[in-house]
């Protein structure tokens, strides 16, 4: 099999072999960047930010992503909008696509996972996989520990409560949390007002 057809296999939900030694060598250049990244200073944003643009697919404006990060192809499968940001321990399995909106928050130890592998062992054994995408739209925020499993579309303006597992769709404007991850209530006109509990918003 040569390796368009493995690229294309890799996007398309089909079974492929991830130990292809053509494969490996592609990725490894893509990890390095990644390694490039976790390894400089704070306060070298300039470098941060250029590399970002090299690392992902395609990254907007004003996108930030705290370190240690990891990504198994460096985000060389990755599209971020614009307004992005990313607490510690951010894990893209981006052997598939991911794709992120626009204004994006997530937590730490947040894992986007869009590669899995055939329940057969005889197929695991042979080192196949496939991918399914992961779509999270805009201004969503996810919680800490959370992990969103491949082909899941997560819609604009919802909210994934920390320690969730997120195994199914979940449509926009909603609240939802758990192991697996289920709508608990609406974003609704109230949230505009109070943001949390009693405590009333008190900034424009």
């Amino acid at each position: 099999m040569n390796l368009d057809e493995i690229r294309y296999r890799m996007q398309n939900g089909k079974l492929y072999c991830c130990e292809d030694e053509r494969l490996v060598e592609e990725q490894l250049k893509h990890l390095d960047m990644v390694y490039d990244y976790n390894n400089l200073r704070p306060s070298q944003q300039k470098e941060k930010q250029k590399l970002l643009k090299e690392m992902f697919f395609e990254i907007g404006e004003d996108c930030y992503i705290e370190t240690p990060f990891y990504a198994n192809w460096g985000g060389k499968n990755v599209h971020i909008g614009n307004h992005f940001y990313s607490n510690y321990n951010l894990m893209l399995v981006d052997d598939g696509e991911i794709i992120i909106g626009d204004n994006v928050m997530i937590a730490p130890n947040v894992i986007l996972c869009s590669a899995t592998h055939p329940i057969s062992p005889n197929l695991r054994e042979k080192g196949t996989q496939y991918n399914l995408p992961v779509k999270i739209g805009n201004r969503v925020w996810i919680g800490a520990n959370s992990v969103v499993l491949p082909g899941v579309t997560i819609g604009d303006n919802s909210v994934i409560g920390a320690g969730s597992v997120v195994n199914r769709d979940i449509p926009s404007n909603l609240v939802a949390f758990g192991n697996p991850c289920k709508v608990h209530r609406e974003i609704t006109e109230e949230d505009e007002i109070y943001y949390n509990k009693n405590y009333k918003i008190d900034i424009e």
